[in-house]
């Protein structure tokens, strides 16, 4: 998990290895107890995934600061609540910029008001310590869930962005209007150039942004809004 991932490529057996684990799901633990993240690694990495433990938030920020690159995947973030320095709550708000990496949080004295704050502030889940292995595991594979979900929309905002971004400023004042409703004739018009002009553009801008109707136009140019 990164702020802005670059992708790793696997090198060796245990690279190949590694990078099968983030495939089907890597998770990020941070705890400051050495048992729990001795314990929540051999939970993971028995299930397949990949597992990074830390044992504070000080020192997670810090390797995110680095911006190690990273093997393609889904990830979620499991962090304690209760912790020196800063807490999960604080944590959370820090990396609230991550959107696509659902955070789940847990605790074994925390009540109703850490929990109601951490589900505003967008937590996945919150736990109670002690946490059942097939509870937590749910948690787990839901938020992963979640977070490949949103690599996709991401990956799909970016595809998008491209093929409009290839777009003539022509192309693109005329993509938008053909999605609002108006005719070609009525675009012209409006400005002020000649109809077969218009349907060139419009043919243009449809096969870079590769849609094939009107409806799928309508569709594409609703999505980078």
């Amino acid at each position: 998990m990164t702020r802005n991932p670059s992708i790793r490529r696997p090198i060796t057996v245990s690279d190949r290895q590694l990078a099968e684990r983030c495939a089907r799901g890597r998770v990020v633990a941070i705890d400051d107890d050495a048992e729990i993240l001795l314990a929540l690694r051999a939970l993971f990495e028995l299930e397949g995934y990949a597992c990074e433990t830390y044992d504070s938030a000080v020192v997670l920020l810090q390797a995110l600061s680095e911006n190690r690159p990273v093997f393609p995947g889904p990830c979620c973030l499991l962090c304690d609540v209760r912790m020196p320095q800063i807490d999960g709550l604080e944590l959370q708000r820090r990396l609230q910029e991550l959107g696509d990496v659902p955070m789940l949080l847990m605790s074994g004295s925390s009540g109703a008001p850490e929990a109601a704050s951490a589900f505003r502030a967008g937590a996945l889940d919150f736990l109670i310590k002690p946490i059942k292995a097939q509870t937590l595991l749910d948690a787990v594979t839901k938020a992963l869930a979640v977070s490949a979900q949103r690599q996709q929309q991401r990956a799909r905002r970016e595809e998008l962005a491209a093929r409009f971004n290839s777009l003539t400023e022509r192309e693109r004042e005329i993509a938008r209007r053909v999605a609002l409703g108006q005719r070609n004739l009525e675009i012209a018009d409006a400005l002020g150039i000649a109809l077969r002009t218009v349907k060139r553009h419009r043919q243009q801008a449809m096969e870079k942004l590769e849609v094939d109707t009107l409806v799928d136009l309508v569709h594409v140019i609703g999505e980078m809004k």
